[in-house]
């Protein structure tokens, strides 16, 4: 997800779950002649549309190879989760700035509870050499997920996941988590009651989707299970081995603050990506003024303007994007960044952030609507601030002479409607 304005998901020991439970993915729903019927209905919640939908499955996951008697347990009785359904529809009527956002994530509390983790988890070094993920990282992303165990959720995978499978957003999407969670089970790496997560079926410590348990999930503190929820080691060796999978680089920064000069062309924010030499030569320069280490002086790196021309400008390096591999959410990566380096006990940032106003809903789709109108092309004009509005933004600040940093203010809504009369 251009997850949402700025901000949910995921990857050497695996999972390995057993290849006669069921494939990742069922056959396509669309009827054919040589289905073989259920025995039985899997279950008769009384909504028509979740029982045709189980009906379907069911069908589908027996063809493929799934145990009847497992399907017949967890099915059995299954009714659609109206709080998910919920959930899955709510777009909230205001967002959140990045600034506000992140000053949420970064607090004193947050960063004396790490840095006491930090010193006191014996695991961690262990974890750190196994994985190559700095223990900081690690810590920063348990904090992110459930404030360090604190706030697992309490929905039911197998209920939340059918109940989007049959009536959300992401059918395809849910039913393979749902298969997934089933795989689970049905080889014996946890049982249901376990399996409880966030309404969009994260679970754990670390907040893992099934399909990602399967690949990624791995033990942490050598007794030869993989329990996400009830140990720490576990979930964090998890965490780690998703980040090297993403390609951490050991040794090498997430981010750099940087300092841009007078007159700059905004407009190459989340543009190209290259090596700080190249950026030096448009007068970018590390806010704290100091050098760049070899692994970072050779990688690529692109410029972000989070709260526009007036907050912190950073150059993003190789292990941003992959810590958003973990969390496709430019804020995220953020707040796990600062976060680490807060617990190592490095300063906070040079520029500080502005007062940023929270944009309704209505005014997100005014301004992507407008720039429809205008011929600048926002994509669907559904409130979210992703890349396709941020582009069109720039382009049209730059055809009108503004500050070209693709920063959507009421200021530039204002404009916006006034220019279309709106």
């Amino acid at each position: 997800m251009d997850r949402r304005v700025f901000l949910v998901l995921l990857l050497a020991g695996c999972a390995d779950p057993s290849p006669d439970i069921l494939p990742a993915v069922l056959p396509s729903p669309t009827p054919t002649p040589r289905r073989p019927k259920p025995v039985n209905p899997p279950t008769t919640s009384g909504d028509a549309a979740f029982d045709a939908w189980a009906a379907d499955f069911y069908t589908r996951a027996v063809q493929a190879g799934l145990p009847v008697d497992l399907l017949d347990r967890e099915l059995k009785g299954l009714t659609p989760d109206p709080r998910v359904i919920t959930l899955d529809g709510r777009q909230p009527e205001f967002s959140k700035p990045v600034s506000a956002y992140l000053q949420g994530v970064v607090t004193e509390g947050r960063l004396a509870q790490g840095r006491t983790y930090r010193a006191a988890l014996a695991y961690l070094p262990g974890l750190e050499q196994r994985f190559g993920v700095p223990r900081e990282i690690l810590l920063a992303i348990w904090a992110m997920e459930t404030a360090f165990g604190a706030t697992l959720g309490d929905f039911d995978v197998i209920r939340s996941m059918a109940t989007l499978a049959a009536q959300g957003r992401r059918r395809q999407f849910a039913e393979d988590q749902l298969v997934a969670a089933l795989r689970i089970i049905g080889t014996g790496t946890a049982p249901r009651e376990r399996l409880k997560g966030s309404w969009a079926g994260a679970m754990g410590q670390t907040q893992f989707i099934p399909t990602t348990f399967l690949t990624t999930a791995v033990d942490g503190d050598g007794d030869g299970k993989i329990d996400i929820w009830g140990s720490s080691a576990d979930a964090m060796a998890s965490a780690a081995n998703l980040l090297a999978k993403a390609g951490w680089k050991m040794g090498a920064s997430w981010a750099r603050e940087v300092i841009l000069p007078t007159g700059f062309d905004y407009s190459i924010t989340d543009g190209p990506r290259e090596t700080p030499d190249w950026w030096a030569q448009l007068g970018v320069t590390p806010a704290n003024g100091q050098g760049w280490n070899a692994l970072d002086a050779a990688s690529k790196a692109q410029l972000a303007l989070p709260a526009g021309a007036t907050g912190p400008a950073f150059l993003l390096l190789p292990n941003h994007f992959a810590i958003r591999r973990y969390n496709n959410s430019a804020a995220y990566a953020l707040g796990v960044g600062m976060l680490a380096d807060g617990f190592m006990g490095q300063s906070g940032l040079v520029r500080p952030w502005p007062v940023e106003t929270p944009l309704s809903l209505t005014d997100r789709i005014d301004a992507q609507k407008a720039l429809a109108a205008l011929g600048f092309s926002p994509g669907n004009p559904d409130g979210i601030v992703g890349t396709n509005t941020r582009s069109a933004l720039k382009a049209w600040q730059k055809a009108r002479g503004l500050v070209a940093d693709g920063y959507l203010s009421m200021d530039m809504i204002n404009r916006l409607r006034a220019e279309t009369g709106t």
